[in-house]
């Protein structure tokens, strides 16, 4: 293999291992080794140099022409040696064995260990010692790039499977990870299982009448399913409404009630299946800006899309269609920058914990105002606080009608920023201000500008509505106006009105 190959050539390039045991050319050394059978004392104390002949030995000159092709080499080595070993400085105590050789590795005519005759004694014994470290590095050198080769094949092997690449994967890990509680892939394996996919088509000939694609969730375990009632809407008087769970389980349902006004609507599956798994509901009057936020929907039809946000914004007021030119709905909604587009309508907005905090219903989208049209996403988003829904879910559920709290005045719908002005009169000329209604008892007349309602500035009809709307009937609110420039405070008893009118 390649790793013996590379093995063979280190020791012919280093200085300090001469490759093969024929480079003597001089057999004049053999026959002086027997006098060197008696070592002398300084050629035991030179470990590092060439193995010294006796006195017998020829001078260094007659050496110097040897032939040998490492002689030239070994002979140009003497000028570096005192880089290499201390070997030189040993020789120079003995001018004998200097002029033999004078340095490791030895010049000619003397061979190294490896090529000399049976080596004397006691000379030979430092030179073994210093080649057998030497070839001890060597070996070490090459067992690890032995080691180091056979592992970067092996994880080749192990990690190609005879394709070309570097790309290295971790097969344990999808066994092994484990998602905490609270991360937005924890909450969304939690909830998607509750969350579902409405098909709602209008009576028709032939059963092809409109319809369009929603979302729901499930609200208890009989198998009532929440969601916006502009999604049901089309379906309400003679269509049909299917409910798809994300395994691909699809049930007939019907309406049990609708509120316009919130724009909440209650299903009931005809055949609920056992095992229903409602989704926790939270407390929306305890969110704050920037919580986190996970919308789960079908966007454009594509079900089961998980999206996150933050909450961007609290209390803000928002009246949107209901897609059929029907009453508009108010809401005191909560903002969120969660991704929601036509299709998430009527899913749930979840906290971190994965509670419902509400019940996704509109967006504002360029060129259009609020509602669900066809535009996209640009990170505005609203939805009805949990509080306010579940209040109507069990209405609904109750009665099959909505309730909603009333202050009996009629205010102006089209101006904004200075309030909500009680205007001069009601629909059909009828008195603005309901006699002996709530807010008669307060006091309030014709006229006045409603600024504030439970600790809530207001700016517009729009958005006093939209607070009434989160309180219930018998609620006593403390409410700000103004009357000729002056500034004054009453408390209303919110009444009640039952149905959509």
């Amino acid at each position: 293999m390649s790793t013996e190959n590379e093995g063979t050539a280190v020791p012919a390039d280093h200085p300090a291992a001469p490759s093969t045991p024929t480079t003597p050319p001089t057999p004049p050394a053999p026959p002086t080794a027997p006098p060197a059978s008696a070592p002398t004392p300084a050629a035991a104390d030179a470990p590092t140099a060439a193995q010294p002949p006796t006195a017998a030995q020829p001078p260094a000159p007659e050496a110097a022409p040897a032939p040998a092709p490492d002689a030239a080499h070994a002979a140009h080595t003497p000028a570096h040696t005192p880089a290499h070993a201390p070997a030189p400085e040993s020789a120079a105590s003995t001018p004998a064995p200097a002029a033999a050789g004078g340095g490791w590795p030895p010049p000619p005519p003397t061979v190294p260990a490896w090529g000399a005759p049976p080596p004397p004694a006691a000379p030979e014994a430092p030179r073994r010692r210093t080649g057998g470290l030497v070839a001890a590095v060597l070996v070490a050198a090459l067992v690890a790039g032995g080691i180091g080769g056979g592992i970067g094949y092996w994880a080749a092997q192990r990690g190609d499977d005879g394709v070309s690449s570097t790309t290295v994967s971790s097969g344990e890990a999808p066994a092994s990870f484990k998602r905490e509680p609270g991360t937005v892939a924890a909450v969304a394996a939690t909830a998607l299982p509750s969350v579902v996919t409405i098909q709602a088509k209008s009576g028709g000939s032939q059963g092809e009448g409109e319809g369009g694609t929603g979302t729901g969730f499930v609200y208890d375990q009989e198998g009532h399913i929440v969601t916006n009632n502009h999604v049901v809407a089309s379906a309400a008087d003679g269509g049909t409404l299917s409910v798809t769970f994300p395994d691909g389980k699809s049930y007939d349902a019907e309406v049990v009630g609708r509120a316009e006004g919130y724009d909440v609507a209650v299903l009931k599956l005809t055949n609920a299946p056992k095992g229903l798994k409602p989704l926790p509901l939270g407390d929306s009057d305890k969110v704050a800006v920037g919580d986190s936020t996970i919308a789960i929907g079908a966007p454009f039809g594509l079900s089961n899309t998980v999206t996150t946000g933050i909450i961007s914004a609290k209390n803000r007021p928002v009246a949107s269609g209901d897609g059929s030119g029907g009453s508009n709905s108010y809401m005191s909604a909560l903002q969120t920058d969660a991704s929601i587009n036509p299709g998430n309508s009527g899913g749930p907005l979840l906290d971190a914990s994965g509670a419902v905090i509400g019940i996704n219903s509109a967006i504002q989208s360029t060129g259009s105002g609020f509602g669900q049209s066809q535009a996209g996403s640009i990170g505005l988003g609203f939805a009805i606080p949990v509080n306010q829904a579940k209040n109507v879910a069990q209405q609904l559920i109750r009665t099959g009608k909505p309730v909603y709290p009333v202050i009996g005045a009629t205010v102006n719908m089209q101006e904004q920023g200075e309030g909500a002005t009680i205007a001069s009169q009601g629909s059909g000329g009828t008195p603005s201000v309901t006699p002996d209604g709530p807010a008669a008892k307060a006091g309030l007349k014709a006229g006045d500008v409603i600024t504030g309602f439970g600790g809530h500035q207001i700016d517009s009809g729009p958005s006093l509505i939209s607070e009434i709307w989160t309180h219930k009937p018998g609620d006593q609110v403390k409410i700000t106006y103004e009357r000729d420039g002056k500034t004054s405070t009453a408390t209303v008893t919110l009444g009640e009105r039952t149905g959509d009118s």
